[in-house]
């Protein structure tokens, strides 16, 4: 399986709108409810939410990765967003974060779901990557940024 699998250019925000944690993770997951079905936004979000209790996915350099497994879901999803000014997202560096790649899984996809973050986060080590993705304009040149960088990694999920 590879990131453009799991991640469609419908599934890209580019100019998330909210200031906040618990904000943005709301606008991304009424995304993915709007754009998935079967993907109840209350119970993406509070899987989401209670993830983060056990310490940000806000892994440093500007860059998050919340994640939740939800049941009922049936495929794992990927979502990109972007924030503009950024979110204090309690990141480890404790900088503001840019760049998000909200998972959503089913509960029972442990080492897919495992492999996919391990995937994203690797891409994502590359400063020329993050960088293409902040100035990238459209969904569509951020969805081919995305691509292009997973098919040149040669990374399988």
């Amino acid at each position: 399986m590879r990131l453009a699998d799991v991640l469609k250019e419908d599934y890209i925000i580019t100019d998330l709108k909210a200031r906040g944690k618990r904000q943005l993770l709301e606008e991304m997951v009424s995304c993915a409810a709007s754009r998935v079905d079967g993907v109840d936004a209350e119970r993406v979000l509070n899987a989401i939410l209670e993830r983060e209790k056990f310490g940000s996915t806000g892994i440093g350099h500007g860059v998050a990765i919340p994640h939740g497994k939800i049941k009922g879901i049936t495929e794992i999803r990927v979502f990109f967003g972007r924030s503009r000014p950024g979110v204090d997202f309690d990141s480890m560096d404790k900088r503001p974060v840019y760049l998000f790649f909200m998972i959503v899984a089913p509960e029972n996809s442990t080492a897919a779901h495992l492999k996919i973050m391990a995937g994203i986060s690797h891409l994502l080590k590359n400063q020329e990557f993050r960088h293409r993705l902040t100035t990238a304009e459209t969904a569509g040149d951020v969805y081919r940024v995305i691509v292009e960088a997973d098919r040149r990694m040669g990374l399988s999920l």
